[in-house]
């Protein structure tokens, strides 16, 4: 066998194997969502996910991959698993949201939303940034460093969650004049369960993104880029329990696993490109900024169930601007223009397209549906039917 050959199997194994970690997101985002929204929700957020991995997919399969590399084309691994490890992207963007705007979207519009997400938001994102790249030569050209995403894929989806949560509203009886009603988790297990597959999966989020395995540099690379990853995650989950310990005297297990997960986003942007140390202080920002952001989200009253604002978009920017603050090779300045740009098309396009499918089919339930829980209208199954549904 030549020695070609041999790399191109063992690049196109590799990317197939990161693949499947990703996919292990979609559980992971479905069981976190589950676990977070109340009983009456849990069916409706479960067929929303379901829904997103395959409506987003099968838009990037038709007409975003092409839109966003210009061409179906790889010499260093089969085509098809380079396209099948960017589809596993995809539908992350829309996970971030989905979660964000749970317990009074209806599935519907959100779908159609799916749509174009996958078809033409995400991939001219993807476009500007790792594709084809339109804007080369324009004012508008950005020179950013995002090896998985924090910005390209994490803020992409937490600006668009920003959009519909303007347009959607907050959950009825969630705010209460100047009064922040408290709605408890159903159900923490699967909150752990979530979050822990959210993290397996990062490691094919990340190490994937390296492109090859197949030499000594390669290896050590992708070895190293998973190293910083999960070192990321852990200070994320120290720092917020710490705070939360510092400053009510408990430890959340729901905010410890945001801080984890706000330091994986933290670091998805230059994970290969950091020391052993530098991933510490960068999860710990990030969870720190978890603890943080999820109150004064709430102070304002975007009503975000899952902290998804707090853990993607404000940790993809931090991430994003921190390769330029800790990498002397990278810019600062470039990392803040494709933030800025990505960020004005993100939540502007988004926007547009939410307020537009909103005329025509709303993407709020009606108070008594909410009431009642979303499982009952939008479902017709009910995940706990033997339990009484609390409004």
């Amino acid at each position: 066998m030549l020695e070609a050959d041999f790399k191109y199997i063992i690049d196109t194994f590799f990317t197939l194997f990161a693949m499947v970690l990703i996919i292990f997101m979609v559980p992971g985002f479905a069981m976190l969502e589950a676990g977070l929204v109340r009983t009456k929700n849990v069916s409706s957020v479960l067929t929303i996910n379901v829904m997103i991995y395959a409506v987003a997919s099968l838009a990037f399969l038709l007409v975003g991959y092409e839109f966003a590399f210009g061409s179906w084309e790889s010499n260093t691994q089969s085509i098809w698993a380079a396209f099948m490890f960017q589809m596993a992207f995809v539908g992350k963007t829309v996970n971030v949201m989905s979660g964000g705007v749970s317990e009074r979207v209806r599935i519907i519009p959100l779908a159609i939303f799916t749509v174009i997400m996958g078809s033409f938001i995400y991939p001219f994102v993807v476009n500007i940034s790792w594709g084809a790249d339109l804007l080369a030569g324009t004012i508008l050209d950005i020179d950013m460093y995002d090896l998985a995403g924090s910005t390209v894929i994490h803020s992409t989806g937490g600006w668009a969650l920003l959009a519909a949560i303007i347009i959607v509203g907050a959950r009825k009886g969630r705010y209460i004049g100047d009064k922040i009603r408290v709605i408890p988790a159903s159900n923490i297990p699967l909150v752990v369960l979530g979050a822990l597959l959210l993290w397996i999966g990062w490691f094919g989020f990340n190490g994937g993104s390296v492109g090859s395995i197949s030499s000594v540099e390669n290896a050590n690379l992708v070895a190293k880029t998973i190293m910083n990853t999960n070192t990321a995650g852990l200070a994320g989950a120290i720092i917020a329990g710490l705070i939360m310990y510092f400053r009510y005297k408990l430890l959340d297990i729901t905010m410890i696993l945001n801080g984890a997960l706000g330091g994986l986003v933290a670091v998805t942007a230059g994970p290969d490109l950091y020391d052993m140390y530098t991933p510490i202080l960068i999860g710990a920002v990030g969870g720190a900024l978890v603890v943080f952001a999820v109150p004064l989200f709430d102070k304002v009253k975007i009503d975000d169930p899952v902290g998804a604002l707090s853990v993607h978009l404000v940790n993809g920017i931090w991430g994003t601007l921190a390769v330029g603050i800790f990498v002397e090779s990278i810019s600062f300045i470039d990392q803040l223009k494709g933030v800025a740009v990505i960020a004005v098309f993100a939540f502007g396009t988004s926007f547009i397209v939410l307020f537009i499918i909103n005329k025509f089919i709303k993407f709020r339930a009606e108070d008594d549906v909410q009431v009642e829980g979303m499982d009952v209208d939008e479902c017709g199954v009910e995940a706990y039917p033997e339990f009484k549904r609390a409004i």
